[in-house]
Parts: structure tokens; C-alpha cells; sequence
């Protein structure tokens, strides 16, 4: 089962599909001009410390958004396979 998270709760370097964007008109009419909509893959490069900006990836182009409008992005990441015949005991 696939996990959905925003892209501040995202893990630098994972990648996803963004699956909703929760705000209103202008918000989503912003970040679509940016690149970042709804069924994009998008790639976290890096996230500032104190609530600052993310950057992400999003087909060829390197995007920085506000900490705010990134709560607002929720992204689906696969489940990551664990491999048990690797795991002690």
C-alpha cells in the first residue's frame, strides 16, 4: 500500500506522484504555473530548517516553494520493500 505525505514530511532524495494539492484557487493556479500539479513526479532535493523553503524537482526543472504552500502538496511514495532475509534474527 502506497503512503501519501506532504512535502515537508517527504525524505530529502525520495521521489513520488503528486496526488492532491489542498487550497484554493490562487494557490493551485501559482503552483501550476511552477510546474507542480496533480499526477507530476516530483524528486525532494532539499528542505531549509525553520519552516524554510523546499526545492523538489519536477521533470527538468528545480522549483523552491514556501514552507505553507508545501504542507499543502501531498505527494504518494510506494511502500519500500523489506528485504527479511537480510534482518538479524
Amino acid at each position: 500500500m502506497d503512503k501519501r505525505v506532504s512535502l515537508v514530511q517527504m525524505e530529502t532524495g525520495k521521489r513520488g506522484k503528486i496526488v492532491e494539492i489542498q487550497g484554493g484557487a490562487g494557490m493551485s493556479l501559482r503552483l501550476e504555473n511552477l510546474g507542480i500539479r496533480v499526477g507530476e513526479e516530483v524528486e525532494k532535493l532539499s528542505q531549509q530548517a525553520m519552516r524554510g523553503p523546499v526545492v523538489v524537482t519536477i521533470g527538468k526543472s528545480q522549483v523552491a516553494i514556501g514552507f505553507g504552500m508545501a504542507t499543502r502538496v501531498l505527494v504518494e511514495m510506494p511502500e519500500e520493500v523489506v528485504d527479511e532475509s537480510s534482518s538479524n534474527g
